[in-house]
């Protein structure tokens, strides 16, 4: 294909000579033809002939670096019908591509936002609303000397990065820690491994086979048999390891989602899940979804509770989350805050959220007798 881009330019160009009467052995740029292009540009059939040679070189030279380099494409994500499970991972998270590719990268769930971030080396990872600071445009290049981040992406949405210099690059989502990949890109000379078909299908089968491995784990916990009755756990999660990177399994549900205690009783939710943060919400949803509302105080070993006295009430947890794993050469990271506890004082139906994945279903109720 490159060999064959090559010849059409050239053909191209000794279109335009011919065209412009050049002698055989003469090239656009030897100082003769100036004079000799003066002569014969004189009248409007060689203008014309010209201007259709010059359109000709142009397009060749348009479309010259779309066939030369590949365009290479995966997807962000993955989640079950219900919304419920959520696959967060680049798939694939490992890709191999030529100096000049570009991959584009489409996100496909409908719920859980992503990014798709390149850091370089020793750079302070940031928020995913601060980016880079800030965010770069679609089709920017990454050669490991600046940031490129896209915005926060939706359904559907898609984000290219083109890749100019030879390395191996890690790949990054700024929502979720334990999101990563990795690009390989080798010089020209060096053959690829894989082709766009091998990844589609790769794309397909870890697809499949992490949402059917989360659908597991549900049947496993049973959906809150073997807990307390008056005890709920918080979603469910995993980290998986590939050659390319982590990537987490989520399941956004309270299992054991209706509980039904007497009034007095307290409920206890504890999180399922390493790396979602997830939130346990009565009445209004509050502004600050990180922080707990004002009526919530601590125990003495460290779950957050709070006292509820009608269903009118609000109250909100905050983010319910274990810590992240310890680093060598870090200090080690401070306890999460991983147990949400409600004492109900009075008898009534208290419907609850998770004011971060509601949206997909993760909702819950209290029955509380007299």
């Amino acid at each position: 294909m490159k060999k064959l881009l090559v010849s059409l330019v050239l053909a191209a160009t000794d279109r335009i000579a011919a065209l412009l009467g050049l002698e055989s052995g003469l090239s656009l740029t030897d100082p003769i033809v100036t004079i000799q292009l003066r002569r014969n540009m004189s009248t409007l059939e060689s203008l014309s002939c010209l201007r259709k040679s010059r359109w000709l070189l142009v397009a060749s030279l348009v479309l010259l670096p779309q066939l030369l380099f590949a365009q290479w494409t995966a997807s962000v994500g993955a989640e079950s019908g219900d919304l419920g499970r959520q696959a967060l991972a680049f798939l694939p998270n490992e890709i191999w591509i030529h100096v000049g590719d570009s991959i584009t990268w489409k996100l496909v769930t409908k719920i859980e936002p992503h990014t798709v971030t390149f850091l370089i080396a020793n750079q302070i990872r940031n928020p995913f609303f601060v980016g880079c600071p800030g965010y770069t445009p679609d089709n920017s290049p990454f050669d490991g000397t600046a940031c490129v981040s896209s915005p926060e992406m939706m359904n559907g949405q898609t984000f290219t990065v083109t890749f100019p210099v030879a390395g191996n690059f890690k790949l990054s989502c700024l929502f979720h820690e334990n999101m990563q990949g990795t690009v390989h890109v080798l010089d020209l000379a060096e053959k690829l491994p894989h082709d766009q078909a091998f990844y589609d299908n790769q794309a397909k089968r870890d697809s499949k086979a992490m949402l059917n491995d989360m659908l597991q784990d549900m049947s496993k916990d049973g959906h809150g048999q073997h807990q307390p009755a008056n005890a709920v756990m918080v979603g469910l999660g995993e980290v998986v390891t590939t050659g390319g990177g982590t990537r987490t399994l989520s399941v956004l549900r309270f299992m054991h989602d209706k509980v039904t205690i007497h009034k007095g009783d307290t409920v206890e939710w504890t999180s399922g899940d390493v790396i979602t943060p997830h939130t346990i919400t009565f009445g209004t949803e509050p502004v600050d979804v990180i922080d707990p509302s004002a009526n919530v105080f601590v125990d003495t070993d460290g779950a957050r509770h709070g006292v509820i006295n009608a269903t009118s009430d609000s109250m909100h947890s905050g983010f319910i989350l274990g810590a992240p794993q310890d680093r060598i050469g870090l200090a080690p990271a401070p306890l999460g805050v991983t147990r949400f506890r409600v004492t109900f004082s009075n008898p009534g139906t208290y419907p609850y959220i998770c004011a971060l994945h509601d949206g997909s279903g993760m909702r819950g109720s209290v029955i509380v007798l007299p």
